[in-house]
This record gives C-alpha cells, structure tokens and sequence, in this order.
C-alpha cells in the first residue's frame, strides 16, 4: 500500500502566542507565562469562534471544519490526478466536532460531491494517532479491494474544545501555588484551570488529507504497530470527556493531561518501535532518513528524541509543525510527512520512521520508504 499524496490546510486566522496572552481572559502570573512559553509554540491558526462575551447558549458552527476538510480533500485529489469518481471509499478522523453524531464523514460525502452510496467510516476520538489508524483502516479495505483509491482526512480542529472552555476565567495560580492548596477539592479545581490554559496555548487548528492506494508511487507503507494501553489505567493520563450540570441541556467539558505523559510517551513509543522493528531495530533506526513524531510539546519532542537517539536534523520538521501551528492532534503526523515529502530530500529507498502517542493512551509507529 502506498501514499500516493498528501495536503494540508489551515484556517486563515493566524495568532502569535503573545498575541494569545493579551486576549486571554485573565491576566497570567509570570510563571504560567513562562510554562506557555516552554510548550514550543510560537504560532497557530483557529477557526472562528462564537461571541466569547455572549450569556446565551450557542450552538457551535461545523461549516468552517467542514469546509476546511473539503479545501483538503479536494486539494490532494488534485495532486493526485484523481476526480470524486475514483474515489472508492472515505476515512474521518477527528476528535473536536460541532456535531457529536452524525459523524464527520457523513457530512463531508455531499460537501465534497461524492457518491451517497459510497463507504465511510469515521474514526472519533484516536487523537494522536489518528492518522497511523486511519491507514490501517486502508489497509484492510485496499487488501479486499486492490484497485480502489482511499481517501483520508483528518482533522486536527481541537479549538471547539480548548477555545471554549477558558472563557469566563478570571485567575490561572501557578502550580507551585496549586501545590500548597489542602483542599482537595479547591486544587483540583485549581489544576483543572491551569490544564485548560495550557491546552488553550498550546493546540491549534489544522487539517490534512491523504490518498492511499496500491501503487508503485508515493510513500510505501511497509509495515505497521500499535500498543495502547499496558496498564488499565493508562487512559486517564491524557482524556476529555463530559461532565453533568444541574441544569437542563447543560452539558460541561473536562479534560486532563497528566504530568506522566513525557514518560509515558517514551516507554509506549519504545514497545511500538521494538514490536515494528523487531530483532533489526538497530540496523533500521541507523538508516532512518527523517523521523516524524507527533507535536505533543517541546518538552515531550525532546524526551523522545534524547531516549531513542534521534539527530536534531531528523527531527526538524516536527519541531517546526509545533513551533508555527500548535499540536494539531491527528493532524500532526500528515502535518510533518507533508514537509518532509516536499523538501526533496528523500530519495529512492530512503526510510522514513512514523510515530504517534497520546491519549488513549496508544502509540502507534510506522515505517515508511520512498519509491
């Protein structure tokens, strides 16, 4: 199975991190200032948003992610040489949607003219690893149906989430100050505060899509692994999910990311690579051409290139994705392979080396090679 070609869009409004923290709702203590800093991101583009001074309840719009997946898909297929008519069947992934159901690929099969009587599938709530998942997914509809043409999207729209749930705040405590705080009740309220910041700062908005089918050109997808979830636990280090409120229709949102994760991104990404790879590990992580690995943070790039022995220059393009559009979730991995592909670095036979952790919690690993 091959990827033949892959695209990427952005919203058109673009934010400077500074810029964030003057329209924060409140004002940042110095040493929340400085972890937003530490995140590694400088810029990011958001779709639009609803009035954030607004009492009233208001239902979030899809049309913007629905027309950013659509700029995306009909943009690779143009790469790609190929109309809606070869398409034989369409992969969604995403996370954040305006709608809890239906899905993102039901709504995109008339927004981009396709066939209503052809096959979907969405894929909600793999995050990180979306796209590695999205291509085992392809994977086994091309091994029934060699001849067809798959196309994936994927969205890395997290601003329905991370935009929303910090309006109204009117102080972020710094977790030293956190720390000190006995009520168990009143510090979780207090962490739960300073994560929604941090989340708020550190994702942005992105989709891309992909075609995959089996032919000799593009990326070859030579073999694939996941872990997830060693422990049973493990799901709680990284989530969102939804909270009641004592009022009808009212629903609240809650997410979490666990000070473990770095580790736990190390030690996932470590037994997804050594299941991948095999007895041959040393040899192929030797020739390893360019690494893509998911934009978690700089912290967590960095603990991943320290543990498996990664050069800098391999890593580039990952460093750059975060540093100009923020964790794109799902997105990120078509995101840095985009880059990677374009540069005209790669040539033929060249490995590249695919990997994707998060919530979950799930690693997934992939080798790729140039053809």
């Amino acid at each position: 199975m091959q990827i033949l070609q892959l695209s990427t869009v952005l919203p058109r409004d673009r934010y400077s991190t500074e810029q964030l923290m003057e329209e924060f709702p409140c004002k940042l203590p110095e040493g929340v200032r400085q972890n937003v800093l530490n995140l590694g991101v400088s810029h990011r583009h958001l779709i639009s948003q609803p009035d954030s001074e607004s009492k009233k309840e208001s239902f979030l719009n899809e049309d913007e992610l629905v027309d950013l997946c659509a700029e995306a898909c009909q943009k690779v297929l143009k790469k790609a040489a190929l109309s809606n008519e070869n398409v034989d069947y369409l992969i969604a992934t995403y996370d954040a949607n305006a709608f809890l159901s239906p899905g993102l690929s039901h709504i995109l099969v008339p927004w981009l003219g396709l066939d209503p009587y052809i096959r979907h599938v969405n894929a909600q709530g793999v995050a990180s690893t979306a796209f590695p998942k999205a291509l085992e997914l392809a994977e086994n509809h091309l091994t029934v149906h060699p001849k067809h043409h798959v196309l994936i999207c994927v969205s890395g729209v997290s601003s329905y989430w991370f935009q929303s749930q910090v309006r109204g705040l009117e102080e972020v405590l710094e977790t030293s100050q956190i720390s000190q705080i006995r009520d168990d009740e009143r510090k979780q309220f207090e962490l739960r505060k300073w994560i929604a910041a941090i989340e708020f700062f550190l994702f942005g908005d992105g989709v891309a899509a992909a075609v995959v089918a089996n032919e000799e050109s593009g990326l070859n997808v030579k073999k694939m692994a996941e872990v997830t979830n060693l422990r049973k636990r493990d799901y709680l280090a990284g989530y969102s999910r939804l909270a009641a409120l004592d009022e009808p229709f009212k629903l609240g949102f809650f997410s979490y990311l666990d000070r473990e994760i770095p580790k736990l991104g190390v030690e996932y990404t470590g037994l997804a690579l050594k299941r991948l790879l095999g007895e041959n590990a040393t040899n192929v992580l030797r020739s390893v051409k360019k690494w893509a690995v998911h934009t978690g943070s700089e912290k967590i790039l960095d603990a991943l290139a320290e543990h498996h022995g990664i050069d800098s220059g391999k890593l580039e393009e990952s460093h750059q994705v975060l540093k100009e559009c923020g964790n794109l979730a799902g997105a990120s991995l078509p995101f840095i392979l985009e880059r990677i592909v374009s540069s005209g670095k790669l040539s033929k036979k060249d490995t590249v080396l695919m990997v994707g952790y998060g919530w979950g919690f799930t690693a997934a690993a992939c080798l790729l090679e140039s053809l």
